[in-house]
């Protein structure tokens, strides 16, 4: 058995390390793993203004160190945050300043569709916060547009189908901006095309269009992920461009869809919503062409009956004049007959006080006579013109509100050809029956071929 002074002596035969040579020897252990693949949740994530990542990789009793260079975190499409299940590619190294060590991430995925829904979760409520949803935002889409721009990738069944359905419903001028809709160039590339529809000028060289359609066809959820993408959603919610999203299918949501001003079911809808069908449009034309038509001719027959009512209130003008032609009369009769009245009591009066000659008299009678025929002239003139004013105001009257007055204006006198009977209901003229129209410089004769009663 050893004693235990042969121990300690052993044990001081051991090499001794420095510190620096003891890290080597350490990271050249860890590092000796090939690359390795972990499966954890992130925590403590921070990026540092020199682009490099650090981040913690946990479960519910371990804890490793994470980075990820500058270089490498540049082409990564998805980044880490707190909370997210990802799945890292990479390889061990040390960091002998803390006598710890981390992994070097060299490949960064979120570990199931869960992950994903997670994430886009939390930037869907983050974009609401902001407003990027809200309806009072949203742009109305015109009626009738006249350039549509497609954002969408220039092959596949997408542009056809939305090129073929414009053509049927409403055939106008259309804008194509190809551009990558799945894949790590695509967010930007349908984020450059947002923005380049969106700075075109009102008659530039390239037309503005008035409504754009961004669409691609179904797929997983990973295919549609640059339509989740942030500065996509950014892109429509800023555009001063009506946006219509038709991305995937029925069942498909991307946050493109809220940021839009319209959502499309699939993009042959969107080219729906887009522009109307133009026989509906032909179809409104005719019923308000009808209801017009229908509401000028019900104007003019109610024009054409207060006229006629006019005219029979007005009455013929050798009747409207008639009494006040004898009233006129009758006052000049009685007029002559006071003045004689009168002027022979005078006479009497004087010849009992004078007594005057016969010859005296009756030169003295013959010169008031004279007087009161000139007295009766001068009132009889001013009656007279006084009743023919009046005349002549009632005269220029019924000359405005006559027939004949009417039919210069454009109207026309309809009767019925056989007994000159007129026409003031179209129940009075049935299909088939000859009327006759009289017009301002002249007649016609006609036949009723169709009727259409008010309603």
């Amino acid at each position: 058995m050893e004693s235990k002074d042969q121990i300690t002596a052993e044990s001081d035969n051991r090499a001794v390390y420095t510190l620096a040579e003891l890290s080597q020897a350490i990271k050249r252990a860890v590092e000796s793993f090939d690359v390795i693949r972990v499966r954890a949740e992130v925590a403590e994530c921070r990026q540092w203004s020199s682009g490099h990542i650090y981040f913690k990789l946990r479960d519910a009793d371990h804890i490793l160190e994470a980075v990820i260079w500058k270089h490498t975190a540049s082409r990564l499409k998805t980044l880490p945050e707190d909370g997210l299940e990802v799945e890292v590619k990479g390889k061990l190294t040390t960091y002998a300043r803390q006598s710890r060590y981390q992994l070097v991430v060299e490949s960064f995925e979120l570990a199931g569709e869960g992950a994903f829904l997670k994430q886009l979760e939390d930037r869907r409520q983050r974009l609401l916060a902001e407003g990027l949803f809200d309806s009072e935002r949203k742009k109305p889409i015109p009626t009738m547009p006249r350039i549509i721009g497609v954002i969408t990738s220039p092959k596949g069944a997408v542009i056809r189908d939305i090129l073929h359905r414009l053509r049927d419903r409403f055939p106008l001028h259309v804008l194509v901006w190809p551009v990558l809709v799945q894949g790590d160039h695509a967010p930007k590339e349908i984020t450059a095309a947002i923005r380049g529809f969106d700075k075109l000028e009102a008659g530039g060289a390239i037309p503005r269009p008035d409504v754009v359609i961004v669409a691609r066809g179904g797929g997983s959820l990973e295919d549609l992920m640059a339509f989740n993408d942030e500065e996509v959603v950014r892109a429509i919610a800023a555009s001063t461009l009506p946006i219509i999203s038709a991305v995937g299918h029925e069942t498909d949501t991307s946050l493109s869809d809220h940021a839009a001003d319209l959502r499309a079911p699939t993009p042959t809808a969107a080219a729906e919503l887009a522009v109307p069908h133009r026989h509906e449009l032909h179809q409104r034309i005719g019923e308000r062409t009808l209801r017009l038509d229908n509401k000028i001719a019900q104007m003019l027959e109610q024009k054409t009956d207060k006229i006629t009512a006019l005219m029979r209130i007005l009455g013929e003008p050798e009747k409207i004049l008639a009494l006040p032609r004898q009233r006129l009369d009758t006052c000049e009769a009685n007029y002559i007959r006071v003045m004689k009245h009168r002027l022979d009591a005078l006479a009497q009066r004087i010849n009992a006080v004078h007594l005057p000659t016969p010859a005296s008299q009756i030169a003295d009678r013959q010169h008031k006579l004279a007087l009161w025929g000139e007295r009766l002239g001068n009132q009889s003139g001013q009656i007279l013109a006084k009743h023919t004013t009046r005349f002549t105001q009632l005269a220029r009257l019924l000359e405005a509100s006559s027939y004949q007055n009417m039919l210069a204006k454009g109207f026309a006198l309809v009767s019925h050809a056989q007994n000159g009977t007129l026409i003031k209901s179209v129940s009075d003229a049935p299909p088939n029956s000859d009327i006759h129209l009289k017009f301002a410089d002249g007649s016609a004769d006609a036949t009723i071929t169709a009727s259409k009663p008010k309603g």
